[in-house]
């Protein structure tokens, strides 16, 4: 996988892309450690040694030894033909998740410009706040900033703080959307918070569901 797969699977590893990231890892560095491979996938030690077993028992890849008395994992005929398969599996996931983001983000900062809201803080780091971040300029809004994402809205206000007056703030976050939701609504009231649909927040002021799903 490389680096730019890889923030994208920053949005929650998934069973298959932890498979896909382990495979193309055997295939770069036969000689690789577990430790390399938890560092760049952003998991846990026992959890690539899981995921090893897991792909051997299934045939995709098997051990070889190489001197001095060390070990090297190498993909197999099958190994190879299911990261073919998962790789391209990824990228239309990949690539789904980006329009629906894009469309949703373009038709909510159209939403918030026609409402004179043009001053606005992102709720949460991540691929889709670079995404509505990039968005922004095309309507005239400000991004003031990207506030650490939290459930507390005390915690969450320390975070705006800094930022300055805002208009409006946009949930981003791609984990516990609907607590940072709530939190944002609780601190600023519930005409000034919005959300991408694809968030699944229940939440009026959203993007409409059925944008980017065409």
């Amino acid at each position: 996988m490389s680096r730019a797969e890889g923030r994208a699977a920053r949005r929650e590893p998934s069973d298959d892309a932890i498979v896909l990231g382990v495979l193309d890892a055997v295939e770069r560095n036969p000689s690789l450690t577990q430790r390399s491979v938890a560092r760049d996938l952003g998991i846990a030690l026992g959890l690539v040694n899981a995921y090893l077993k897991r792909c051997l028992s299934k045939g995709l890849i098997k051990i070889g030894q190489v001197p001095p008395r060390r070990y090297a994992y190498f993909l197999t005929p099958r190994g190879i033909s299911e990261k073919s398969r998962l790789t391209a599996t990824y990228l239309i996931d990949c690539f789904a998740f980006f329009r629906q983001a894009h469309a949703q983000c373009d038709e909510l900062f159209q939403m918030l410009a026609a409402r004179g809201q043009r001053r606005v803080a992102l709720v949460g780091e991540g691929d889709l706040a670079e995404i509505a971040r990039l968005l922004a300029r095309d309507h005239l809004i400000e991004i003031a900033g990207i506030a650490p994402a939290a459930v507390d809205a005390a915690i969450l206000g320390a975070g705006l703080d800094p930022l300055g007056p805002l208009d409006a703030v946009v949930v981003t976050a791609l984990q516990q959307s609907r607590e940072v939701y709530a939190a944002a609504v609780k601190l600023l009231g519930a005409e000034c918070v919005y959300a991408p649909a694809l968030l699944r927040v229940p939440a009026a002021a959203s993007a409409p569901a059925d944008v980017g799903e065409r």
